[in-house]
């Protein structure tokens, strides 16, 4: 009889845990040049900005992009950027700001963030990490635009291809002059993950 009790209390006690459990977050596989690159995406706390880079996976919108710019600010230290660069048959339109005081996320080693101008102008460029970043993330007290980047996850598997993406070789002219890559790496493909 207790034993029947302690099983129907376990039972009990097992549902509310298993409908605590939080789902799991998505991953995106990023298939370079150079090697992949796995994303876990936080779509709990950065909601509109892991949807938009999930859509651009699905769509196959990064699929033959680059990872066009490096900047270096120290060893192993600085972070590299990839996306669309506004081609009109790749970009699409600007989401809402998330900024970190509201997603709690931070710009740590490994952090994925979406490039912007004015906040609300982020759409389909993107950095990665490299060392953590506190500057980039949102500060209230600073003057000025003090919005920072919006993070909205991190690299689970291929910081090494980011790394070795970091230290490539640079341009000597364009754009971000010696931040561009003399050659840039390809994503072959950019898949949700099953």
């Amino acid at each position: 009889m207790h034993r029947r009790l302690f099983l129907l209390l376990l039972a009990f006690l097992a549902v509310p845990l298993a409908a605590q459990t939080p789902p799991a977050l998505p991953r995106v596989a990023l298939e370079t040049s150079e090697g992949r690159i796995v994303i876990e995406l936080e779509t709990v706390r950065a909601p509109a900005t892991a949807a938009n880079f999930l859509r651009y996976a699905r769509e196959k919108r990064l699929d033959g992009v680059d990872f066009y710019r490096a900047v270096r600010a120290g060893p192993a230290f600085g972070f590299v950027q990839f996306g669309v660069q506004n081609a009109p048959k790749r970009v699409l339109p600007p989401i809402k700001h998330e900024p970190t005081t509201q997603t709690g996320l931070k710009h740590l080693d490994g952090a994925i963030s979406i490039a912007r101008n004015a906040p609300g102008t982020a759409s389909g460029d993107f950095t990665i990490m490299v060392g953590d970043q506190p500057s980039l993330d949102a500060d209230p007290s600073r003057p000025g635009d003090n919005l920072g980047y919006a993070a909205f996850g991190r690299v689970v598997e291929g910081m090494d291809v980011v790394r070795r993406i970091l230290e490539a070789p640079k341009a000597a002219g364009g754009h971000f002059k010696g931040e561009m890559l003399a050659s840039p790496v390809r994503i072959t493909s950019a898949r949700v993950l099953p």
